[in-house]
């Protein structure tokens, strides 16, 4: 049986967003939204919101229970002053609680992660079986030499 452990991240995450398109809507305000306080202007991707609600659904599996504030963490990036006034060194700023929390409770509402009072988010079943589900399809259309010790 082929995990989410089994597949590179980036083809998984993919596959991912674009099963998600089909399930999930994307809010009006995202395409003004920035992804975090050290970034000066909101992404470019025209599908930003199913790719980065992929990769929360990937990180809520790997690392059950885990919460917003450490999601932030982990999307956040350095802040170092505009593009053009670098003068001091940059500082570790969080990634948008918002954009998580509000992707966070679509894929609630989809059940696909459930919350764990007290705990953070976890992976439901029906979240656990669509990955398993994804990875399989991406392992059988990967033509990688080194993933055949996997098959």
């Amino acid at each position: 049986m082929v995990t989410i452990y089994d597949v590179p991240a980036d083809a998984l995450i993919e596959a991912v967003a674009a099963r998600l398109e089909d399930r999930i809507d994307e809010p009006e305000w995202v395409e003004f939204a920035k992804s975090g306080a050290g970034k000066e202007l909101p992404p470019e991707q025209e599908d930003f919101w199913y790719v980065r609600s992929a990769s929360l659904l990937r990180k809520v599996a790997q690392n059950e229970p885990i919460g917003i504030e450490r999601l932030a963490t982990e999307y956040g990036s350095k802040k170092r002053g505009s593009n053009r006034y670098i003068v001091r060194p940059g500082e570790h700023e969080g990634g948008s609680r918002k954009l998580i929390r509000t992707s966070l409770q679509v894929l609630e509402d989809e059940g696909l992660v459930t919350t764990a009072a007290g705990e953070g988010r976890r992976i439901s079943d029906d979240g656990e079986a669509f990955l398993t589900e994804v990875a399989t399809e991406v392992f059988e259309d990967l033509d990688r030499p080194e993933l055949e010790r996997y098959a």
